[in-house]
């Protein structure tokens, strides 16, 4: 034993040689809590290579576990969120692809919980990460309690939810430091992505402007897995879902991003409790991509690979109801902090899939609700009670709140007359999909879950020249925390591998050369005994696009200005029947004009009326509003003009492309402003002067403004010089 170089040996002993890409050395062999030297860890036990996870796979059980209590109270992931209350109603009866009861009568509105998320972040983190959000309905349905657990994006980090423990700990703040919050601008984060190809579609989506969204009311949701339909005919299709808002999608820049952290923390929160206090309600209808069982192998991808999307011009989005917000929790302890959402809810007509990181995830949910409400009856919190009457033989337990009466507490029994009974299908009965399983017991992938490229560059080749403007200065900024010059150059291989250019761009900024090749690469999806020609991508099919006009959140829904939160820049003397025209027309189209002055308290206009207001220079920036107007009067200008944090106010707005409307002499301001420089360049039609508008007449004003609030930002703006903001 003792010259066997793996014996045990002492804890004082030294290591002698360090490997660079581990901290003890290569002594060391990846174990399971007893010992047990583990063979495979980057796949789950499967029935065949596309097969169900098995219960009996110790090593997956025993590492999500164990990752699942880890925190107390606070969720692992997903920790600092908001929720509300509301409805959901489908269109017409969905009784051709399901049984399911909510999607069949278009008179009935189903009640709903629904929260949203960062992942990443502690409790006390902000809403502003550069983070996936977590997307969660819970459908009180009167056949049981559905959840439809996604995020706003549509794909995941990981095939397997074997290695879902590893990405969050790569993700968390480091264990050493506990730095940083809420970001994955570090080197952990990065070594795991560099190490794991399947995570580069995610990483094109995590790295975009999807990323830094501008209110939970304008992103879209999207279920990630693929599910299966049922209809009574016991007939099954593939289906994806789908949540698209009605306000249309839309970001904030990262600049602003960071800086709404530091005045608001609370701004997406805030937003979704206002919106919902106002009568705003927000609005998403609900989409279904379906495949034909028929279909299932007829893609370029893998219908079961969490990495992979369906493009919609693949499969276009039915949108067959509507999801609508209309009540903020009474209290957020008891609904919002204490409600618990579970892939694995489901009703008779939803069925699952083989996807690997769902099978995960059916057995993660029970288990950390468990360890984080303390109890096996967390289904009795009335947050999460059922509105259909629940009848079983469970009883005791911590924490149990229902009084079941009677000696019986077993099934079958003649005692309590043969209650409850099992239902059969036609009582409302569910009974899991018949799928023939046919299949060796292995730790191992599909071949047509290995092709990790094709759809990050689908991705990122189908994005606005903005957009990917975005994306290669958000990797160049994560890539820049990064302190490892090794992680950085396998990030580069990769990102060459999506696209050239997005490389040699990052590459430039970073002041490295893009790598022709990698040595010792680890693909996530080879296990380490295994040769890698036996792992290499299927051949592409010709369903393979090169672009997706619906990646893009340059061609989504921009025909309204409902609810943005625009500033008025005032000041004594301000131009009042410029400023009411204005804000009428604004407001008829459902915006919110909130008159930001020099001082607090009443502001008096050039015709002796009186404007309150309640927010000053003082105490907001522009980083909180969608859109500035200037009503103008001579008066106020002067005073503005003179008044550095109106300035500022105003380069911020330019700076981040919002819409700038100045009426009358308010032209004075732009031209004191950064703006004025661009008047000097050029005419008022360059680039750079997009979205800011300059008239006399109010009203035509107003209808311009409009137009270009509705666009959300003239990005064309960000390639004027650097504003001083």
């Amino acid at each position: 034993m003792a010259d066997d170089k793996h014996s045990l040996q002492p804890s004082n002993t030294k290591v002698e040689a360090l490997d660079i890409h581990t901290e003890e050395g290569r002594d060391q062999f990846l174990t399971t809590n007893q010992g047990l030297r583990i063979n495979d860890n980057q796949n789950s036990l499967k029935a065949g290579e596309r097969g169900a996870t098995l219960l009996e796979d110790f090593i997956l059980r025993e590492k999500i576990t164990h990752f699942d209590h880890e925190r107390i109270p606070e969720r692992i992931v997903h920790a600092r969120g908001a929720a509300a209350h509301g409805y959901f109603q489908v269109y017409e009866s969905q009784a051709e692809l399901t049984r399911a009861g909510f999607l069949q009568d278009p008179n009935l509105q189903t009640p709903v919980f629904v929260r949203f998320s960062t992942v990443a972040g502690s409790r006390g983190s902000t809403d502003l990460a550069r983070d996936v959000r977590g997307f969660a309905v819970k459908f009180y349905t009167s056949e049981g309690i559905y959840d439809l657990v996604g995020n706003n994006i549509p794909v995941f980090f990981i095939q397997d939810a074997m290695k879902f423990p590893d990405l969050v700990h790569a993700v968390k703040p480091e264990p050493h430091n506990e730095i940083p919050q809420a970001a994955s601008a570090h080197d952990t984060f990065w070594d795991f992505i560099s190490l794991m190809p399947e995570s580069m579609h995610m990483i094109m989506w995590a790295m975009s402007d999807r990323a830094i969204p501008r209110s939970y009311r304008m992103m879209e949701g999207f279920g990630v897995h693929t599910f299966r339909l049922i209809n009574e005919q016991g007939q099954a299709r593939f289906v994806k879902f789908h949540w698209k808002p009605l306000l249309g999608v839309h970001s904030v820049a990262w600049n602003e991003a960071q800086k709404i952290s530091g005045f608001d923390p609370d701004f997406h929160r805030r937003d979704l409790w206002e919106a919902i206090e106002n009568g705003d309600f927000p609005e998403w209808e609900l989409g279904v991509q379906i495949v034909e069982e028929a279909d299932e192998h007829k893609f370029a991808f893998d219908l079961l690979d969490p990495t992979k999307i369906i493009p919609e011009e693949l499969v276009p989005v039915k949108r067959i109801g509507k999801l609508v917000l209309n009540r903020n929790p009474d209290n957020f302890f008891a609904e919002t902090e204490q409600v618990a959402f579970h892939p694995g809810h489901v009703v008779p007509g939803i069925d699952f899939t083989n996807d690997p990181l769902l099978q995960g995830r059916l057995f993660s949910y029970t288990d950390t609700q468990l360890k984080r409400l303390g109890s096996p009856n967390f289904h009795e919190i009335p947050i999460n009670r059922p509105i259909s009457p629940v009848h079983n033989n469970q009883r005791d337990g911590h924490m149990r709140q229902t009084i079941n009466k009677g000696r019986v507490s077993y099934e079958p029994n003649s005692l309590g007359g043969g209650c409850p009974y099992q239902a059969k299908m036609a009582e409302g009965g569910f009974a899991s999909y018949a799928e023939r399983i046919d299949a060796k017991k292995v730790r191992a992938r599909s071949r047509s879950f290995f092709d990790h490229y094709s759809q990050a560059s689908l991705f990122f080749n189908s994005q606005a020249d903005y957009e990917q403007e975005h994306i290669i200065n958000a990797l160049s900024f994560e890539l820049g925390k990064v302190v490892t010059p090794s992680i950085k150059e396998r990030m580069l291989y990769h990102l060459s591998q999506i696209s050239q250019t997005l490389a040699e761009r990052v590459a430039a900024n970073l002041g490295l050369k893009v790598p022709a090749k990698i040595k010792g690469l680890i693909n996530g999806s080879v296990p380490a005994d295994a040769n890698p020609e036996d792992y290499q991508p299927l051949p592409p099919q010709d369903q393979q696009i090169q672009k997706s006009a619906a990646l893009s959140m340059a061609n989504t829904v921009k025909d309204t200005i409902k609810t943005r939160q625009i500033a008025a820049l005032i000041a004594d003397g301000f131009d009042e029947k410029a400023f009411k025209t204005v804000k009428a027309a604004l407001e008829a189209e459902g915006a919110k004009v909130l008159p930001v002055a020099t001082h607090g308290g009443e502001i008096t206009g050039n015709a002796g009326g009186k404007v309150k207001a309640d927010l000053t220079l003082l105490t907001v920036a522009s980083v909180l509003f969608d859109a500035v107007l200037i009503s103008g009067g001579s008066q106020a200008i002067t005073a503005l003009k003179t008044d550095g944090d109106a300035i500022h106010f105003l380069n911020e707005a330019y700076r981040h492309c919002k819409a700038i409307a100045a009426i009358g002499d308010a032209k004075e301001l732009i031209q004191a402003s950064f703006i004025g420089t661009q008047f000097s360049k050029a005419s008022n039609q360059t680039p750079a002067l997009t979205g800011v508008i300059i008239e006399d007449d109010a009203a035509q004003a107003a209808t311009d403004f409009i137009q270009a609030i509705a666009a959300h930002r003239a990005w064309e703006r960000e390639k004027a010089s650097k504003v001083p903001a």
